[in-house]
């Protein structure tokens, strides 16, 4: 592959973009002078051939992630022909890219699985610890009420008469200053008492409405010819479609305005934000409704109302509210990127570091003097280099980087070559590991899905069958509301009887006697509260109105539940000092050692720490690493020497107290805290030498940004 087509004459290669010929292969024009001779250095600057066994594997490599691998056919093909080099390259792809790499991943999904299944073991038993701490303090309360049923009878009775006389006596003046206030109602408390009348049952009607099928269809609908409107808009577009599409928005606002505030007026506020759909409409309607006013009162540039006018595509996705497979779905989606947050922080965390490390290693080198301008794919900023290495992760021309950053350094010729280990690494570990990851997370999660919808019908039938015997029972009046208003009502009295605050339980709910002196005493109450007249029908109606609320909020939060044991505020474990006796001079009772011990554990000093990793790393990223001896950089290398300072007195501090190699829990038996050790020695190092002379030593400076996976392996 190393043989072109020269000019016979001037001995320069002939063609302006090169390629490999051969006897069976690509044929010189010999009409125009041209010959196929040797002394190229071959396609892709020589990069890509099987020279040797390095340049080799790349080349495999290469093919396997099925990026630019037709490219090797056919300067395999120019220069041996194309009798057989189809068969080598087809094989590869075939059993290297699409059976060993997915069997790879197929192998990490499983793992992956695994884990999550050992994960989920574990919290089961969580659950179970949970349950047997709930039946413990149980018993415990059992226990207590069984002591207080066992008062002596005398004493019980003689307690019970006071009891009775005082609580006579306030029911007496009680009733006293009730029959006051009743007797006298002023002319507002009677409006104020027949509006509030009026306005419960309204919003029970509406509440009918938003959850009729109708309603249902009817928002379907809109959406359906909102979506219509929006697909109609097209370039060049006549002046009467503009303005039909500027009336109908304003429509469909209006309408979905209506339909929020109709559902607010009906749910109250706390039951409709309760659901993240509604959320989601109240933006979208908030956003149209800026969007109008902006454009109307001309405030904000056509640009920024463009921007907010794609709001109004969001509309579409109000059908997911209405789709219950559909919604499911979202819902699923929405669970993956909860659960792989920290995947996320972590895959953050790599394009950082990678970020950093090419800036240090290839910021500034890809100005070559045979290229006429800079690639835009570059390391000589932040934020360049952070594009860089994402568009490498997604394995877009991933291939075309990698040359530019070997001919960075002179190329395969030189020790050039060995930046290509960069881009390996980069490539397996990000796209391979890390998105593949995210792969199997969303797969597993979406799965649940279907599962999900199975549920929610089985839960529809049976509350069909349950409906059934009602209207039989209750004619006409037997509707699926009052069922519902009746449950409702019913968990509300559980609710006021339970609550549940960690583990600890109200005894009440576990006393079946006690439960019937309330029952009791509630109906002596409604008997007196039968007396009043419309008093007893307006305070039915706001229990109604208050289920409803309860139950939103009830869904919204978690009091009325135990909580789980990851839930409880479970303080850090701290390590004790060890045993020994560290650096053989400070014994475990050494004041310095237990003053040291004190400090290292305070979160006043991890805290600190922390906020230290976390500015140092973006000191790193403002670097300028096109010229080291900027002013901006003098005043980064001030930061770098305080920083380093704090880093060596933590691991300091940290030594002494627990020791630094030989004994069991001391500082370097954790690979943490050795990379902490290689990070802070190769800084102080650095600073003893000039910046040209340690570039390569600078370069393990960045991996200070590893320090905060500490944080995440705690949490």
């Amino acid at each position: 592959m190393h043989k072109t087509c020269f000019d016979n004459v001037t001995g320069q290669i002939a063609l302006e973009d090169p390629h490999p010929c051969g006897d069976a292969g690509f044929q010189c024009n010999a009409s125009a002078g041209e010959v196929c001779r040797l002394h190229w250095e071959g396609p892709n600057h020589g990069i890509i051939n099987f020279d040797n066994f390095g340049l080799a594997m790349l080349t495999v490599f290469q093919c396997v992630t099925n990026e630019g691998w037709t490219s090797v056919l056919y300067n395999v093909n120019d220069a041996c022909g194309n009798a057989w080099p189809w068969i080598y390259f087809l094989s590869l792809i075939i059993l290297g890219s699409f059976f060993v790499l997915n069997l790879v991943l197929g192998v990490l999904s499983g793992e992956f699985s695994k884990e999550r299944e050992k994960a989920k073991a574990r919290g089961d038993f969580h659950k179970l610890r949970e349950k047997q701490q709930i039946e413990e303090d149980l018993r415990g309360y059992l226990d207590w009420i069984t002591q207080a049923e066992d008062i002596e009878p005398d004493e019980g009775a003689n307690q019970d008469e006071d009891g009775r006389l005082e609580l006579e006596a306030d029911k007496l003046e009680g009733e006293a200053s009730s029959q006051e206030n009743i007797s006298s109602p002023s002319w507002w408390e009677v409006k104020k008492r027949q509006f509030d009348r009026h306005n419960r049952r309204i919003r029970r009607e509406c509440r009918k409405l938003v959850k009729s099928q109708a309603f249902y269809w009817i928002v379907i609908v809109l959406v359906f010819l909102n979506t219509i409107t929006l697909a109609s808009e097209h370039h060049d577009q006549p002046n009467w479609l503009d303005h039909f599409q500027e009336q109908a928005n304003i429509f469909f606002v209006a309408l979905f305005t209506m339909e929020m505030f109709l559902k607010m007026y009906s749910l109250g506020f706390q039951g409709y934000f309760v659901s993240l759909f509604n959320r989601f409409d109240c933006f979208v309607v908030i956003s149209s409704i800026l969007e109008m006013v902006l454009l109307y009162t001309d405030v904000m540039p056509p640009l920024g109302v463009s921007v907010l006018r794609c709001v109004r595509l969001l509309r579409i996705f109000k059908v997911t509210k209405y789709w219950t497979s559909l919604c499911n779905l979202v819902a699923s989606l929405i669970n993956s990127v909860r659960s792989i947050a920290s995947l996320l922080l972590l895959l953050f965390l790599f394009i950082v570091i990678f970020a950093l490390l090419g800036m240090q290693v290839f910021g500034g080198r890809f100005n070559y003097k045979d290229l006429e301008e800079k690639p835009r794919h570059n390391f000589d900023s932040f934020v360049q280099a952070l594009l860089t290495v994402f568009q490498i992760l997604t394995g877009e021309d991933w291939n075309e980087v990698m040359y530019d950053g070997i001919r960075a350094y002179g190329g395969i010729g030189s020790y050039g070559a060995l930046a290509c280990i960069y881009f390996i690494i980069l490539f397996i570990c990000g796209n391979y590991i890390l998105l593949n990851v995210f792969l199997a997370i969303a797969v597993d999660n979406l799965a649940d899905a279907d599962s999900l919808t199975g549920v929610e019908k089985e839960g529809e039938e049976e509350e069909e069958g349950a409906e059934a015997p009602a209207e039989e029972g209750e004619g006409d009046q037997g509707s699926r509301e009052e069922m519902d208003d009746e449950m409702c009502k019913r968990n509300r009295r559980k609710s006021e009887a339970v609550k549940l605050d960690g583990v600890a339980i109200n005894h009440v709910a576990f006393a079946p006697d006690k439960m019937n002196q309330v029952e009791i005493r509630i109906n002596e109450d409604d008997k007196e509260k039968e007396e009043n007249g419309e008093k007893e029908g307006d305070e039915e109606e706001e229990e109604e109105e208050e289920c409803e609320e309860d139950v939103g909020s009830a869904i919204g939060s978690t009091g009325a539940r135990p909580r789980r044991m990851s839930e409880l505020d479970m303080p850090n474990k701290i390590l004790p000092i060890p045993n020994y006796s560290s650096f053989f001079i400070f014994s475990p009772t050494n004041k310095l050692r237990i003053l040291c011990h004190q400090i290292i554990n305070h979160s006043y000093f991890g805290n600190a720490v922390l906020a230290c990793i976390l500015i140092s790393s973006a000191m790193l990223a403002a670097e300028d690493p096109l010229s080291s001896e900027t002013p901006r950089n003098k005043i980064l290398n001030y930061f770098d020497i305080f920083f380093t300072s704090v880093f060596t007195v933590e691991i300091t501090l940290k030594a002494i107290t627990y020791g630094l190699i030989l004994h069991k829990g001391s500082f370097c038996r954790s690979a943490f805290n050795i990379l902490d050790i290689l990070v802070v020695s190769v800084s102080l190092i650095s600073f003893g030498f000039d910046n040209g002379a340690i570039s390569v030593v600078k370069i393990l400076r960045v991996l200070r940004v590893l320090r905060p996976l500490r944080a995440i392996n705690r949490a």
